[in-house]
This record gives structure tokens, sequence and C-alpha cells, in this order.
């Protein structure tokens, strides 16, 4: 149990700026194992948004309140994700060969494309939430939060990562994952949708796998595999299209 919790402080540490314990290092074994947790950090993630959102509405309106929750999740992980799905939008947008692509995404400097796909997505974000009542918002953020980092999970086990991995910042993640390190994550990934107390809510799994299945036929015909800049990107368009999955959902439920 104690190298267990180990090894979520690992992945909360890496993806997150939440203080950890001292005795949590970046140890390349335990990162490479973190990947099961990563849905949990999702849930811990999503509950930070969910409780700023929350706590704000009983004093600003739910525009403002939305706003604030989304800054807070931005700041927890340091736009981690966000910062993935801009350098993506970047290299698809202006690469047309491997290199090139790969080239882009490396830069740190945002482009035309970052730019737009980041305003694209966040505006989406905003106003798909918006459309939800105030409890539903809270439910939402959580497992949105949760099960788009499954997507992004599943992406690290049926794809090879293509950079240099020895020059990676996410070298031991970009390991292979075991099958009992993605079960362990969908078990986190797809738990908060109980919390709606509705079984047609785990419909929405396919529109988000859908999403990651896109992408990923996208990171295979032009770069040969993933990149952490990629599931950054299926992290959150995967959120986003959960967002958009519940709200035709519960038109027809």
């Amino acid at each position: 149990m104690k190298k267990e919790i180990h090894i979520f402080f690992t992945a909360l540490m890496f993806f997150t700026r939440i203080p950890c314990p001292k005795w949590v290092t970046h140890d390349p074994t335990y990162l490479q194992k973190s990947s099961r947790y990563f849905p949990l950090v999702g849930i811990v993630v999503g509950g930070i948004g969910a409780l700023f959102f929350y706590s704000m509405q009983f004093v600003f309106s739910t525009e403002i309140s939305l706003l604030i929750s989304m800054a807070s999740t931005i700041y927890t992980t340091a736009g981690f994700h966000e910062d993935g799905f801009a350098d993506v939008c970047d290299g698809f947008g202006g690469g047309w060969t491997k290199e090139k692509i790969l080239l882009i995404m490396k830069d740190s400097r945002l482009g035309t494309y970052g730019v737009i796909g980041l305003t694209l997505l966040l505006s989406l974000k905003f106003v798909a939430l918006r459309e939800m009542s105030v409890t539903k918002i809270v439910i939402a953020i959580i497992s949105a939060h949760a099960l788009s980092r499954f997507m992004a999970t599943t992406l690290l086990f049926t794809h090879h990562y293509v950079q240099d991995i020895e020059k990676s910042k996410i070298k031991p993640t970009a390991q292979s994952m075991t099958v009992i390190q993605l079960v362990i994550a969908g078990i986190f990934g797809i738990a908060p949708l109980l919390l709606f107390e509705n079984v047609w809510v785990f419909l929405i799994i396919i529109p988000a796998y859908a999403s990651k299945f896109f992408l990923g036929k996208k990171f295979t015909k032009w770069i040969g595999g993933q990149t952490g800049d990629c599931a950054g990107a299926v992290q959150q368009l995967s959120e986003v299209v959960i967002y958009l999955s519940l709200i035709i959902l519960w038109k027809f439920i």
C-alpha cells in the first residue's frame, strides 16, 4: 500500500503544482508506473475546479465562477495539457513532414494555430459548462477531468512514443503500459460517472474515445506514434467532447 501511495504522489507531483511529501521524488521506476493514477490525478484537479466553482457561485455570477474554476485547474496543472494541445495545433497545423511537425512541437513559442486552438478550446469549455445547472457543473467538471485523462492514458497504451526518449521530459511515462495499469486507470477514469446516478451517462465514453481514436489516427499518419504533447491534446479535446456529449445526452433523457 505504501508503494502505491508513493506512485500516486509521484504522478501528482509530476502533473500538478500540489505540494507532495518530501520523500516523493521523480524516481523513474515509480514515474513509469504512475500512469495508472493519471485519472485519479484528474479527480483531484477536477475536484479543485469543482470546489472553486461551487464556492464562488455563492458570491459571483455563474460566468465569473466558471472562469475562476477554469483558472484554478490551469494553475494547478501549470497548463501542462493546454500547452500540449497548443503545441499539437502548431505542429500539425504548420508542419508537413514528421521532422517538421516534431520540431515545431518542441518550440516553446506559441504560434497562430496554437493561439486559435486554445481560444476555441477554452471558449467551448466555458460555454458548454454554462449551459448546465449548478449541480451538474460540479459533477461534470470532476468526471470530465478524470475520464479525459483516462483517454490520454489509452493513447500511451495504443501508440508508441516517437521522439528521442532520452531527451524527453516524460521519459519514464513514455515507456509501454501494461494491461493491468490500463484497467486501474480505467476504474478511476470511469468511476466519477457514478455521481450522475444515471446509467445512460456511461454512453459519453463512446464519443470521448472516438475523439482519442480520431487524434490517434492523425498522429499515426503524420508522425507514426505519439508524444507527450499528443497525450495532452487528447486530454483537452476529450474533455470538451465530454461536456458537449453531456449536453446532448441530457436533451434525450
